[in-house]
């Protein structure tokens, strides 16, 4: 991914930048992904860009499964090849499905498949512009791995590790009785520095592994990667918290809170119907959902109340929508209901996937329902 000779330096990199982390929330160490483009080696030494995110197979997809798949869709555009690591020991550590790596495995099969839709089905490999699927029970099995996570563990204080446990959505005094949870950090770092990764990639709940992945890098002298975080929907019962905290944040393990990319019509319309939704408060996953999802898919979202009651209206800005809702202009639960149905659509061609491609789906809601 070499520089254009007859360009600036601003001109080849910044744009570049741009496009791929326009949708982040937060950007940290660039200056890695600029020198890559500006000719320097990779993370593997060559001039190939690879990203990746690191998720457990843990249940049914949600509304942050989404904005993840967005944000790939833009680097694989700029040719960057993407690694999506299927977490599976990092579940098992976290005590998903009871431990069961049976299960374990299921989730990862239904969740490749779930993130191949999204992406409209991407071309698989290690070239630009390709993804790759890969398990961490596979990358545990280099010779090397676990010198790195003894690497990443050392000099590093049980008070340092407990604050980065709010990335596997626990407190920090929650796993003192479960020594496997203190290595989870240093899990994740060995894995970016296993697979060569340029640029390290998750949701803003993740930034705290990051940091810590930083620092390792900084006192062994390894190359570290560019970190990039995209936004946190807040579940739909909350106003809204700070975006690296779980506690706040859409979750699968409560779906009356969040969003699941399989929801119906109806199921949208029905938990749109109970979120929170306060005249004069814009804190609301309501609003966050046209901001980060409906209007970047859709270019505007659009409010058809009864017509007894007034005309449909269209806002081309989250900002303009939520001032209409704050200003009475816009009723909330027409406000709901637009919400529902945009995603409704957006959501139209992985519910067709799955009606034509149900096993998967079917074994997975037979999963849930046993948890």
């Amino acid at each position: 991914m070499p520089a254009d000779e007859n360009q600036s330096d601003d001109e080849i990199r910044y744009p570049v930048a741009d496009r791929m982390f326009s949708d982040c929330a937060e950007v940290v160490g660039i200056e890695h992904v600029e020198s890559v483009l500006s000719g320097a080696p990779s993370h593997s030494g060559d001039n190939q860009l690879v990203a990746y995110i690191g998720l457990e197979p843990s249940g049914k997809a949600h509304l942050g499964w989404l904005l993840l798949s967005g944000t790939i869709k833009k680097m694989l555009d700029e040719g960057v090849n993407v690694i999506i690591l299927l977490a599976d020991w990092h579940a098992w550590v976290n005590d998903k499905f009871g431990r069961d790596m049976e299960k374990i495995s299921l989730a990862a099969d239904y969740m490749s498949e779930v993130f191949s839709a999204l992406l409209d089905y991407p071309e698989l490999g290690s070239g630009p512009g390709q993804v790759r699927f890969v398990r961490a029970s596979e990358v545990m099995d280099s010779g090397k791995y676990w010198e790195r996570v003894l690497r990443c563990s050392k000099n590093m204080s049980l008070s340092r590790v407990r604050r980065t446990f709010s990335i596997m959505g626990r407190d920090e005094d929650s796993s003192d009785h479960d020594l496997s949870a203190f290595y989870y950090p240093a899990l994740q770092a060995a894995d970016i520095f296993e697979l060569e990764v340029d640029i390290a990639f998750g949701g803003m709940d993740q930034r705290k592994a990051h940091m810590y992945m930083r620092e390792v890098a900084d006192r062994n002298g390894w190359t570290k990667p560019t970190c990039i975080h995209t936004p946190m929907l807040s579940g739909l019962k909350g106003s809204g918290g700070r975006m690296d905290s779980f506690e706040y944040k859409m979750s699968k393990s409560d779906p009356n809170n969040a969003i699941i990319l399989h929801d119906s019509k109806d199921a949208l319309r029905k938990k749109m119907k109970k979120a929170f939704l306060e005249v004069g408060n814009e804190s609301s996953a309501v609003f966050e959902i046209v901001e980060h999802v409906i209007i970047p898919r859709t270019g505007k979202i659009v409010v058809t109340p009864d017509p007894k009651y007034g005309t449909p209206s269209s806002f081309s800005s989250s900002s303009e929508f939520a001032t209409s809702v704050s200003d009475g202009n816009v009723h909330p639960l027409d406000a709901k209901i637009a919400v529902a149905d945009a995603l409704s659509e957006i959501l139209s061609p992985l519910s067709k996937h799955f009606q034509s491609n149900p096993e998967l789906l079917d074994r997975m809601e037979s999963l849930s329902a046993s948890k």
